[in-house]
Formats: structure tokens, sequence, C-alpha cells
């Protein structure tokens, strides 16, 4: 095969696009900023930088937004214009569907989120429902989208499980019990603006990195404990998915040969140990032996009514079962993250998911078996924080997907001016499922 049909040289094409990247990532991390002081920051010529800018504020993704303060240019009485990206250059949607809720946020260019719904679900309706009900709110959100701007941008969607990066098929998601479902292909064929899927996780990590605690950090491990518990990597400024890409299924991690059933098929899992689930499972095992606890109080005798939140409030009230069961799974928790820790050397560990909410019990645990396990210059290099973003860090994940694409080549950024409300949509993802089991039922 010839070189110039593998290979792409580096042409006046490609030299301008990487410089319109270049110029956009600057601005997203210094703005509002000046032509000159990106041309210092870039190391680009001033007569390039203003080509650019030009080129980036007619596509509407930069704007000009005022002369900087008197006495801050280089020449007295002299004072630049001040630029950032432009809030309106258009809109983007991000879902999560979890194990038993779907949230949907809008968001501009900022990005700041102009529209949300979160919705709690049953697993038990089945997959045909649940994506039922995530195309409704995504329409909610691409309408309320429309009415800021024309311009649709993309739509990420994070799921708990392993996501095929190619083609977009949600393998596995061993907590909903899915296998093989085609979630972009459903998607693209309901909206007109690029689709993404991915692990939600993964999406979480590069949310953090983007928009939260991990800004500035290149190197980060996040650990998402909720239903289940899964992870990300960024390395390197990146998402790291490793060679089939499916890198961060820590909680699948065998802690206890022969432990616990896993959702996942095998033993001992790390899930297992940390989750809410195992959360749960522990309240209600000792109080099955006779235990006394506030909990059984604030859920009226069902514990089946158990959750975070109220194993946190009984906690705050020094309920002794309360704090020994949050107390064991940061042990669990700790001793996991020391394990990584020392596997991946990371500048921070970011903790996320719905068990993130007992953050001031959990995490003096955490930094205990940190300082008892990992080794020293690790450890050293390693901070401890709860996710900023909170239960909206795959969703701020999703978002910083879409946006990293655009700003990895504005040049290429199609401009969605029409968007079509999918009326026959729903029809359309069952018959994709339905197409899925019949051929696994063959």
């Amino acid at each position: 095969m010839p070189a110039k049909d593998r290979y792409r040289t580096g042409d006046q094409s490609l030299v301008r696009q990487i410089n319109l990247s270049v110029i956009m990532h600057y601005l997203r991390e210094n703005a509002p900023i000046s032509r000159a002081s990106l041309a210092e920051l870039t190391g680009l010529n001033k007569t390039t930088v203003s080509s650019l800018v030009g080129e980036l504020i007619d596509r509407k993704f930069v704007q000009e937004v005022g002369l900087e303060s008197p006495g801050t240019g280089k020449s007295a009485g002299r004072r630049a214009m001040l630029l950032t990206l432009d809030p309106d250059a258009g809109f983007i949607v991000s879902c999560e569907i979890g194990v038993d809720f779907i949230t949907v946020i809008c968001t501009n260019f900022e990005p700041e989120i102009i529209w949300r719904h979160n919705e709690l679900i049953d697993p038990g309706m089945g997959q045909h429902a649940i994506i039922e009900r995530a195309l409704t709110f995504l329409n909610q959100a691409v309408g309320e989208g429309l009415k800021t701007s024309e311009n649709f941008l993309g739509i990420a969607i994070g799921v708990p499980g392993l996501v095929d990066q190619e083609s977009g098929n949600l393998l596995f998601a061993p907590n909903l019990g899915w296998q093989d479902t085609p979630l972009k292909a459903i998607m693209q064929e309901s909206f007109t603006a690029p689709v993404v899927v991915d692990n939600e996780a993964s999406l979480a990590a590069l949310g953090e990195h983007y928009f939260g605690a991990a800004q500035d950090y290149n190197e980060v491990l996040y650990i998402s404990a909720g239903v289940g518990l899964g992870g990300g990597i960024v390395h390197g400024g990146g998402l790291f998915y490793g060679a089939t890409g499916f890198a961060g299924e820590f909680g699948h991690m065998t802690m206890v040969p022969g432990g616990e059933q896993c959702s996942c098929g095998n033993r001992g899992c790390w899930e297992t140990l940390v989750s809410q689930k195992a959360l749960f499972r522990n309240i209600k095992r000792e109080i099955s032996k006779g235990r006394k606890s506030l909990l059984l109080d604030i859920t009226n005798g069902n514990l089946d009514r158990l959750t975070v939140p109220i194993v946190v409030e009984a906690a705050n009230e020094n309920d002794p079962l309360a704090l020994e069961s949050l107390k064991k799974i940061g042990h669990y928790l700790g001793s996991g993250i020391s394990s990584l820790v020392n596997g991946l050397n990371p500048e921070l560990v970011v903790f996320g998911g719905i068990l993130s909410i007992a953050g001031d019990y959990l995490l003096p645990i955490v930094q205990e078996e940190l300082n008892k396990r990992a080794l020293r210059w690790n450890r050293q290099a390693t901070d401890v924080v709860i996710a900023r973003h909170g239960f909206d860090a795959c969703v701020m994940g999703g978002v910083a997907k879409i946006y990293q694409d655009i700003l990895a080549e504005p040049d290429n950024v199609e401009r969605q001016g029409s968007f079509v409300i999918p009326i026959q949509s729903l029809d359309l993802a069952n018959h994709l499922i339905r197409k899925e089991v019949k051929e696994e039922t063959k």
C-alpha cells in the first residue's frame, strides 16, 4: 500500500487544524485572554493567531468579551480585546442510564447546565421500557437546547458496563442484565448530531478531569461505588482504555476467592465488598442476628427501604450499626485503592458514586488503609478526594467527551441546524433490541 494512502502527512491543512485545536484548548483553560497572550502561550506568531481566532469567531466558537482592565496591558494606555469560548456556540446533551435511575442534562458550550432531569427507575421494567424512557428525556433535552441555539453539537450516553468503542454497542452490563445492546445505533437513528456511548465510570473520570476535582491532573484514578463498583483511568490527560477498550473494570478484581456471588458470575469481586448492595447486606445480616439499630425506626422496620442517605442519617446520629457498616466498607475500599495506587501510581484518586455521600465516614478510613498498605513513595504522590460533580460526574463526562472531540478538530464540526423529534424512534429501539434477542436465541 503506498505511503500516501496509509498516512496523513503534515500538509498545510493538518497544521492549520492542529493550530486551531491548540488555540481552542488554551482558550478553555485560560479565558478570558487576549490574542497577544495566546500568541505567547502557543508560540504562534500574532498574525497566525489573529487569522485563526477570526475563523473561530466566524464559526461562533469564540467571542470577544470586551477590553482588558486599565493598566493590565503591556503598553500604557493600550488595552487588548479579550476572548472566551462562546457559550452560545451550541448545546450538548448527555445521559447516564444507571441501574436504578436515568439522568439527562443539556448544557451550553460554557458548559453550564441549562436543563436537567433525574428519574428513579425500576430495573424490572426491562430493557425496552428503560430505553424508551431515556429517549423520551433525550428528546426533551434537545427541545430545550433548541430554545437557546440551533446548533446541536453532540449527544453522549454513559452506561454501567462494557462498551465496544468502535460500534457503541453495550456488550455486557451485569447489574442491568443487558447484553449486546446496540445503543449507539438506536441513538444515531433518532438524532442528527454525533453520538458517543461509553462506560459511566470512564466518562465520570473524564468529567472530573475536565470540569471537576481532577482539573490540572494528568494521571487520575476514578472509583465509582453505587449499585456496583467501577473505575476510570485518566493517563497523560486522556482516557486510558487498554488493549480492547475495557480498562477500569476494577469492581471485578477478585478480593476474596470463593466469596459472595457477583453479578458478573465470579465470586469474591471487589464489588461484592464495596457497593450499596454490600452495605445493605451487612446491615440486614446483623439485624437478623438481633442487633438493634436506629435504621429499623427510620425505615419503619422495612429494611428494603434502606438507602445510602438513610444510613448516613443514622451514622450522623451515632448509630453503632450504621457506623460499623460504613467502617467495614471503608476498610475494603481503602484496601482496594491501596493496591491500585501501588499498581498505577496516580497523582489523584477521585471517589464518586452514591457511596461518596458517606465520604466523611469513608475517606478517613481509606486514608488510614493507604498509609498502611501503599508504598510510601506512591502514597506521597497521591491525594484522595470526593468527586466535585457528585452524581453528575458521568453526565458531565459525556459533555467533556463531546467537548474533547470538538476542541480536537473544531474545523470538522458539522453544524446541526435541524433536529427531527423521532416519533417512530421508540418502535425503532424495540425493533433493534428484538432483532438482537432473536439472533441470540437462534
